[in-house]
């Protein structure tokens, strides 16, 4: 995409006069770096940094139908779900196969409140307006959504909402904040601590200013975004999951509800518990790899014995650890932690081991149980 044909978020100018690199991505010109990844990486893990995120996309379903109409293509239990909760969960296809991932929650009392990956959101919204019956209705939002994550997240936003420190992970509200109409969740793609928060669009820049001005927050690009989600062991879809990948697959099984299972009554809910009963034929692994470059996406796994029997989704060095880690998919005869296996990095052979995720421990901030 040329640079007059790239979407811009309400953020673009505000990016610019940062200095940020900009690159496309998503069909958005977007920052993919300020001052430089590494440093961006470790400012985030140390303090709290400050992500554009409004090429997601955002939506409201609606209606008294609106759950019931969700649920049919999402295996997560949204009936049960409490206003001021959100879940991760999957849009699936006839066949079991992850359309997009997503978080959806009820941040009010006005249906539910639904994210999306860029990439995917026009083809999210068009499946929905296609499938979605009864007085079930979607209705896409036209708002900037701003990420702050780290472990000085919470205390930054504390001191312009209080409220926001009482929260746990994966709580969400509708609230004024920054004398704007917001909602809030407390929630990221980093493996921090912290918050992502929807703002109306005329308000997105000077929102973004605002939390700027405290010395603990800096701007973060993509490229640390990326290298943050990797060491999190979190999938990008189009590369670690896509329309061909179950969630038994990207080991994604957490967002499977247990009634759901039982009920089956969601979108390729047979192929998915045939695979639950008698193992899929790969699976999502993470991998350090010990030697050499790093393995990136479209480098082949091969077994001890040198045969080629997968491919890295997702690879690159972690800052935090100081070696080369990759996500990718193999049999699950060779999915065990500790399994010996090699990575091929332009011709190049070299010894990776299986490990488990998150390569880093995540730090959400889950509220002490009564």
């Amino acid at each position: 995409m040329t640079d007059q044909t790239l979407k811009t978020t309400p953020l673009n100018a505000a990016h610019r006069a940062l200095g940020a690199r900009m690159v496309g991505f998503g069909g958005y010109d977007m920052p993919v770096q300020y001052e430089g990844v590494l440093a961006e990486h470790r400012w985030t893990r140390e303090h709290a940094g400050l992500f554009d995120v409004s090429h997601m996309g955002q939506c409201k379903i609606t209606g008294e139908d609106a759950t019931a109409q969700f649920e049919r293509f999402v295996p997560g239990d949204y009936a049960i779900l409490k206003a001021g909760k959100q879940k991760y969960s999957l849009l699936l296809n006839s066949e079991g196969g992850i359309i997009d991932d997503l978080m959806a929650g009820r941040p009010d009392h006005d249906g539910l409140f639904v994210v999306v990956n860029a990439g995917n959101k026009d083809e999210d919204f068009a499946f929905w307006e296609a499938n979605l019956e009864g007085d079930a209705k979607l209705t896409v939002l036209d708002r900037a959504l701003i990420a702050i994550q780290g472990p000085e997240a919470a205390e930054v936003m504390a001191a312009h909402e209080p409220i926001l420190a009482e929260m746990g992970f994966m709580e969400c509200a509708r609230l004024m904040l920054f004398g704007a109409d917001c909602y809030v969740s407390r929630s990221g793609y980093t493996g921090e601590d912290g918050y992502e928060i929807s703002v109306p669009a005329d308000q997105a820049e000077r929102i973004w200013n605002t939390i700027l001005e405290d010395a603990r927050v800096k701007p973060i690009g993509l490229g640390a975004r990326d290298s943050l989600r990797l060491e999190a062991g979190l999938p990008l879809h189009g590369h670690d999951i896509d329309p061909s990948t179950s969630p038994v697959e990207g080991a994604l099984t957490f967002a499977l509800s247990k009634s759901r299972k039982e009920r089956a009554d969601f979108a390729g809910a047979d192929r998915i518990l045939k695979e639950l009963s008698d193992g899929p034929a790969r699976v999502r692994v993470g991998l350090i790899v010990k030697e050499g470059a790093p393995a990136r996406e479209g480098a082949e796994i091969a077994d001890a014995d040198g045969a080629v029997i997968g491919k890295v989704t997702s690879g690159g060095p972690s800052p935090t650890l100081g070696k080369n880690i990759a996500m990718g998919y193999v049999p699950p005869a060779h999915a065990a932690l500790g399994t010996a296996l090699k990575v091929i990095v332009r011709g190049k052979t070299a010894a990776a081991e299986v490990v488990a995720m998150p390569f880093v421990a995540q730090r959400y901030y889950r509220k002490p149980k009564a």
